[in-house]
């Protein structure tokens, strides 16, 4: 059986694609089979601003997911182009940070009650065409809150549908937590990939995803649509039967990480071949 391509090898790999190697150095090993391969999702933050880079972004290759902040001046724009190219579409829902930095519009905070806030969040979901699921823009402040992030899950429950994504913005976080409490599809972010935008730091951090997904069947990744971010996914895309996994949807990634995550727990409950024919003496 072919075997995933060897990630020391493809760290090597990646790094010399960064400096102008050619990129068929990097296809050093053969792919799974489709059903074994381990999952990848990727969520382009920040949508909706400015209309160039959320074009670009959106023509990313792949299964790439699109979370779209509300009431920005593109946000249904790029949320039916995106569909229209079988892409998925979130809800970036702005929550109140620690540092107190500007959530822009559609923001929901501690002060607000249990009314208010989830009347923002309809107001949201419906500012937005062919939203799937929501992560959370900033939100290390409330979500610590196990309150109002129970609003939050509440609203989302009478909607019907949709996931939630930790972005896990600080680690107190009791989001995926509460969404789970309250029967939610739910995931949390694993890897981000460009808090340094340096392009060579990017590229480790696909790096990363590409391990966590080998190490544990499923990863998901964040990144924003700044141009060192596009050029590193346009050229990387292409290429992720080589590297050994499958980009999903959200969505779907979900199901199938749920999988993954029983096959693992079931496997480890189930006897070595030595274990079980030494359990017959």
């Amino acid at each position: 059986m072919p075997v995933p391509l060897p990630l020391s090898r493809l760290r090597s790999g990646l790094r010399c694609f960064l400096h102008g190697v050619l990129f068929g150095t990097l296809l050093l090993g053969g792919i799974a089979q489709a059903d074994e391969r381990p999952v990848i999702a990727l969520i382009i933050d920040d949508i909706g601003d400015r209309l160039p880079e959320g074009q670009r972004a959106v023509e990313l290759p792949g299964a790439v997911t699109y979370a779209i902040l509300p009431h920005t001046p593109f946000a249904r724009r790029l949320a039916k182009l995106g569909h229209a190219q079988g892409k998925e579409i979130m809800l970036h829902q702005p929550m109140q940070a620690l540092n107190g930095e500007k959530m822009g519009p559609g923001g929901i905070h501690l002060d607000m009650d249990r009314q208010q806030l989830q009347q923002v969040l309809r107001d949201n979901l419906a500012a937005i065409p062919h939203v799937r699921g929501v992560n959370n823009h900033m939100g290390s402040l409330l979500t610590r809150h196990p309150g109002h992030m129970a609003w939050v899950m509440e609203a989302l429950q009478q909607q019907g549908g949709l996931y939630f994504v930790d972005s896990t913005t600080a680690p107190t976080t009791v989001a995926q937590k509460v969404a789970r409490e309250h029967g939610l599809a739910n995931a949390r972010r694993h890897v981000f990939l460009d808090h340094d935008r340096e392009r060579e730091a990017i590229l480790k951090q696909f790096v990363r995803l590409l391990e966590q997904a080998h190490q544990n069947g499923a990863a998901l990744a964040i990144g924003h649509p700044y141009p060192e971010t596009l050029d590193v996914l346009e050229a990387l895309l292409p290429y992720l039967d080589e590297f050994g996994v499958r980009l999903l949807p959200v969505s779907a990634w979900i199901v199938q990480a749920q999988h993954q995550r029983e096959t693992l727990w079931q496997a480890s409950l189930s006897p070595s071949p030595r274990a079980a024919k030494s359990s017959k003496r």
